[in-house]
């Protein structure tokens, strides 16, 4: 009798078997033509998926370390940001924030309830100084998705700069960057990407490329 395991949790996703087999190929010189070929094929596909014209970053690390790299690029210490907690993950983003130096406003929603725009609206209308909002696009700990859309619709209409937490839900429901507005948008390839873990994926758009040259917080492998 033959036992198949599935593994129902929030991610590692289940390994498509063509996936499984090229994790099995010779290793390849990660800084040869070879693997830049394959690089900038990765990218193009990232690009479509996040629906982005924006540059894309691949970090070889967790999705926690792509959150990481939008806080170290984005923030100065003593910095006023806006973090949107309704979560686990979302208090992650947070503590990110705090430890790079950020003076961290928490909008919290009561867990299992998404961010209200209007409630980020008031907050940004009372902190005219927070130059970034940090948002959880998918929490996953609650099963919430926040209303996106609107969140950084409000983010713009105040001139602040947006980092998404994707990593639960980009691949797996629409984020479409470019349309909406997103600065930085931040995945994870164990996820909706159904790929090994330890890939994250980094979309950049001009405004955060400019913040993270005002950007004074300590950084070097995230840089």
């Amino acid at each position: 009798m033959i036992f198949q395991q599935q593994l129902r949790i929030p991610g590692p996703a289940p390994l498509p078997e063509r996936v499984v087999r090229a994790a099995s190929k010779p290793m390849i010189d990660h800084r040869g033509p070879e693997f830049a070929a394959v690089l900038n094929d990765i990218l193009g596909g990232v690009k479509r998926v996040f629906e982005t014209r924006n540059d894309v970053v691949l970090l070889s690390s967790s999705g926690s370390g792509g959150l990481e790299s939008a806080v170290a690029n984005l923030v100065s210490p003593g910095d006023r940001v806006v973090c949107c907690v309704g979560g686990n993950f979302g208090e992650r983003f947070a503590g990110m924030a705090a430890a790079y130096g950020a003076d961290v406003v928490r909008l919290e929603a009561e867990w299992g309830q998404p961010i209200e725009p209007v409630d980020l609206a008031a907050v940004l209308e009372a902190h005219p100084d927070a130059k970034v909002v940090f948002i959880t696009h998918n929490e996953t700990s609650t099963t919430v998705a926040n209303p996106l859309e609107d969140l950084v619709g409000v983010a713009r209409r105040y001139d602040r700069i947006t980092a998404v937490d994707g990593v639960s839900s980009v691949a797996s429901m629409p984020i479409e960057i470019d349309r909406i507005g997103v600065d930085v948008a931040v995945s994870a390839s164990q996820k909706g990407w159904m790929a090994p873990p330890e890939l994250a994926f980094v979309s950049v758009s001009e405004r955060a490329w400019a913040q993270s040259q005002r950007a004074r917080a300590p950084r070097y492998y995230f840089d």
